[in-house]
């Protein structure tokens, strides 16, 4: 009866009730139950709470996928080519690298984590939080210089060149904050290279991450922006309007590596998003893979 009323009130999982249940078994035995069955419903009730507890960390169901912003579209495919191969959901958040790298490290359980910058891995690296084996780079982005699709902005973009006609008195640049966001951090060097960070730098639009600062762009609240060219690919509302030198700024790529928190399904996605079904999702998004 007490069983029966507990499971119609409370609706809990099975594992739940069997630890109600154990903790209730001394009552019981006080009424006529042999005393040597306590001890022992007690311990199965605890091995189903425990067994209750791995079921809810998502061993063998999902798994949590920390990924830089400028992946989702081609991420967001491939994450689901591995639910139909392998029958484990991929909860993926896009955001950041550096505000991905710092909840890792606050203890977010990621199980995988995908970078758009060397130094936000590097950082998790630091701290012991990934499986150092399972590091890799995947693929290889460029960066550009975009304008809403109805401008007629077109720039050379080279050393000494400037953007000030195109800005006009009160326009903005929108980019990645450089003091964390790995675009801004690509833009500011290239843009200190060829010369032109410090009329530049006070214009800027500090964006969350690359695909913030591409609506700003799209939306036309910012007339220039520098993101990567996938995701100038992956919006209509914009159009490139000069290309970066690839020597201006260091490699953009993107590694990949399974956190210290990753299951062995979390493992498997780190090793299937380097398969060359996925680089080819990758390629089709624009990406280069890395060799």
């Amino acid at each position: 009866m007490l069983l029966r009323s507990l499971r119609s009130w409370l609706a809990v999982p099975a594992a739940f009730l069997a630890l109600a249940v154990g903790l209730a078994l001394p009552l019981a035995g006080a009424a006529g139950a042999e005393q040597g069955a306590i001890p022992q419903a007690q311990q199965g009730a605890r091995a189903a709470y425990r067994a209750h507890l791995r079921l809810a960390q998502g061993t063998g169901k999902s798994i949590v996928v920390f990924a830089a912003a400028s992946l989702t579209d081609a991420l967001g495919e491939i994450d689901k080519a591995f639910t139909a191969k392998t029958g484990v959901e991929v909860k993926a958040s896009f955001a950041a690298s550096s505000a991905l790298a710092r909840q890792v490290e606050s203890g977010a359980k990621a199980e995988v984590f995908l970078s758009a910058d060397e130094e936000w891995m590097d950082y998790l690296a630091q701290r012991n939080l990934l499986q150092p084996k399972t590091r890799h780079d995947v693929v290889a982005n460029r960066l550009v210089m975009i304008a809403p699709i109805d401008s007629k902005a077109k720039i050379d973009i080279k050393p000494g060149f400037s953007v000030g006609e195109v800005l006009g008195e009160n326009g903005r640049l929108a980019t990645g904050d450089p003091d964390s966001v790995p675009v801004g951090k690509y833009a500011q060097a290239a843009l200190t290279k060829l010369g032109a960070w410090d009329a530049i730098a006070p214009r800027l639009v500090r964006a969350e991450n690359v695909r913030a600062a591409l609506a700003y762009v799209a939306r036309g609240e910012a007339p220039l922006g520098i993101v990567y060219s996938t995701d100038a690919q992956a919006e209509k509302r914009v159009k490139v309007v000069g290309i970066f030198p690839a020597d201006s700024h260091p490699p953009i790529r993107y590694p990949i590596a399974a956190t210290t928190a990753a299951t062995a399904d979390g493992v498997k996605f780190a090793e299937f998003v380097r398969n060359k079904e996925s680089l080819e999702v990758f390629k089709k998004y624009g990406f280069e893979p890395v060799k």
